[in-house]
């Protein structure tokens, strides 16, 4: 009962000291021995508590240069459907009038626009301040326009860096700008308005020695024309009163800071004799569960690795009962769902009328617990009676496939295919050599490729892989598995060599080919006597075995050195011999470097009937699909 005592007895002095202290937090500060002193409405984050200043929009911070920085929140509006969009604009204050209730400040760095207008109102929170500078009223209004690399700039343009990629350019042109000199080759995003001129162009906004900006609420004029301070009212968090800052405060405020320090004195002395005996008596109880701990700590971080089995009526509930169809994958329908009110998922629904059960233990099994940035992951299943269901990461760019067979694909620049090929390179060495046990995943294709946000690569469908130790080179199979046009010739007949880890390589060479070809369509010539065309990857390589360009259309020879690599690679990767074939880090190397490699044996010069039939072989699979 004594140590609770002194508990008691702690509180208590622990209360007094935070009751005289709170006197003496809402004194007037700064960042630094000059102004601009900070006081009510205004309130130093780190120094003082909120109910030092005003709720909304008031507190300000100091930087590493002892600075007084000031976050503002423009509302700049898109004119198309009025939506508010908040602007955050980081800013220097210079000076502080509480009298005119006006503020100089100094724009240092403003967040970029967003890629696209919201469906829902963004817009949140209080606007205090308003402007009353000579570069920012009135606000215009601008358009966006997407170009590409090749784009000319009509020079009336602001170019936005922040929006733009190595593939192109985003223009904000002035809306009073003449149509005739709007970019014709561009691509209109969106419109909007009330941004302020220093936002947009920062560089021509240097000459100006600042922004000035008025708050109107809260009105504190009267208490500083009466030689008063402003702080709010006591009954009421938006209410202000005024208070005299007496001249004996000073006096005050040091007969209350040597109280302070006795009173922490004492209580220091007294939490160190309650804390010691404390953590004797917590220790000894520690010390007998510490086993146990440290065994459910582990079960616990196991578990968190696993995913999560689900109901069919949780399955139900994710996806809002099938509302929103993303695609078709394989073996069943793909839908958008959600976790909770914050994670979208995509759900695959496997056809139960199919025989599904090893392609859904493959999923399961295989990548249930692997966790890569180039492999899609899997969150969940169910196995609910005969209602299967994988629940996976939702991706929001969709497949590879999508991308380079639409617009979108023609407006990534080469640069950015290269990475997402060498991104599709790292996942599938990841499953070959990074997992514990090597797994094939035999249907690497443009469909089975998905893409974040960022266009980041993850590979995805695993209902036709296999699992072998590393050691094993070889893995048995009773039946060709995979995509016509990306199947290896040894999944096709063994007289080209054992099935192995090799088939993905060969699978990868294809998406490089099919990258290469659909990101850039060419028309192949023909000899007139032959009655069926010369696909792609061969007319690809006797192209370069004679010295020539793989396409008319490129005129940057940065790209044409990426697209001669890339294609390269891929022929390396095609060699009908597994054994002529690069393991997935060699390709990864290549891809790496600078140099383009050198050429490979002809890979198409093979008299088996079976190898003339993958090559007349359609390369591109026509159906269209999303897989997960």
């Amino acid at each position: 009962m004594a140590i609770f005592h002194f508990y008691f007895h702690f509180l208590i002095l622990a209360l007094i000291l935070a009751i005289v202290a709170a006197e003496d937090e809402c004194e007037p500060s700064s960042c630094g021995p000059t102004p601009p002193v900070i006081r009510f409405p205004f309130r130093l984050k780190g120094r003082q508590p909120d109910h030092c200043g005003y709720p909304a929009g008031f507190q300000v911070s100091c930087n590493n240069h002892n600075e007084t920085e000031l976050d503002l929140q423009y509302p700049a509006r898109a004119s198309t459907n009025n939506i508010v969009i908040p602007i955050s604009v980081k800013s220097v204050v210079l000076e502080i009038d509480y009298k005119s209730q006006t503020m100089r400040v100094s724009i240092v760095n403003a967040s970029c626009f967003p890629r696209e207008v919201p469906a829902v109102n963004s817009s949140s929170g209080a606007y205090p301040f308003e402007s009353n500078g000579q570069y920012s009223n009135p606000y215009p209004h601008y358009i966006f326009f997407n170009c590409s690399s090749g784009s000319e700039d009509s020079g009336s343009g602001y170019s936005i860096p922040c929006l733009s990629d190595p593939g192109y350019r985003v223009y904000a042109f002035d809306s009073s700008t003449e149509a005739t000199r709007w970019p014709l080759s561009c691509v209109k995003m969106y419109n909007i308005s009330d941004v302020p001129y220093s936002i947009l162009s920062p560089p021509d906004y240097v000459a100006n020695p600042g922004e000035s900006l008025k708050w109107s609420t809260p009105f504190c004029k009267n208490c500083e024309d009466l030689g008063k301070y402003c702080r709010l009212g006591k009954n009421s968090k938006n209410v202000t009163e005024c208070y005299d800052p007496t001249p004996d405060k000073d006096i005050a405020g040091s007969m209350k800071k040597g109280m302070i320090a006795g009173i922490t004195i004492g209580v220091l002395l007294i939490s160190g004799v309650v804390g010691y005996t404390l953590y004797r008596i917590i220790s000894l109880k520690k010390r007998k569960h510490k086993d146990q701990e440290m065994v459910e700590k582990f079960l616990e971080d196991y578990n968190a690795l696993r995913p999560t089995r689900y109901s069919y009526a949780d399955i139900k509930r994710i996806t809002d009962k099938f509302k929103k169809k993303l695609g078709k994958g394989g073996y069943g329908m793909v839908y958008k769902g959600r976790i909770s009110s914050y994670i979208p998922v995509a759900v695959k629904v496997l056809d139960n009328t199919k025989g599904n059960g090893e392609d859904f233990i493959n999923e399961v099994g295989t990548i249930g617990r692997i966790h890569h940035i180039n492999v899609v992951r899997l969150l969940g299943y169910c196995a609910d009676g005969a209602n299967r269901a994988l629940v996976y990461e939702f991706l929001p760019n969709g497949s590879l496939q999508d991308v380079i067979s639409s617009r979108k694909g023609q407006s990534l620049g080469w640069d950015k295919l290269e990475q997402i090929a060498l991104g599709i390179a790292r996942g599938i060495d990841y499953l070959h050599q990074g997992c514990n046990q090597r797994i094939l995943h035999f249907d690497i294709k443009p469909h089975n490729i998905l893409l974040d946000e960022e266009l980041n690569p993850k590979v995805a469908d695993f209902g036709l892989a296999k699992l072998c130790s590393k050691e094993k080179s070889v893995v048995s199979m009773t039946a060709a598995r995979g995509t016509i046009g990306y199947i290896s010739p040894e999944v096709f007949s063994r007289n080209f060599g054992n099935v192995s880890y090799k088939a993905d390589v060969y699978s990868f060479g294809m998406l490089l080919l099919n990258l290469v070809g659909g990101r850039n369509p060419i028309s192949v010539p023909t000899d007139e006597q032959e009655s069926s065309q010369l696909y792609f990857p061969q007319w690809a390589y006797d192209q370069l075995e004679k010295g020539k360009e793989i396409s008319i259309h490129i005129e940057n020879e940065i790209d044409r050195k990426i697209v001669k690599k890339v294609t390269v690679v891929g022929l390396w990767c095609v060699q009908w011999n597994p054994a002529d074939r690069p393991s997935m880090k060699v390709v990864i190397q290549m891809l790496e470097g600078e140099n383009v490699p050198a050429m490979p044996p002809n890979p198409f010069d093979s008299p088996e009937p079976i190898a003339k039939a993958i090559v007349e072989g359609s390369l591109f699979d026509s159906e269209i699909e999303t897989s997960y």
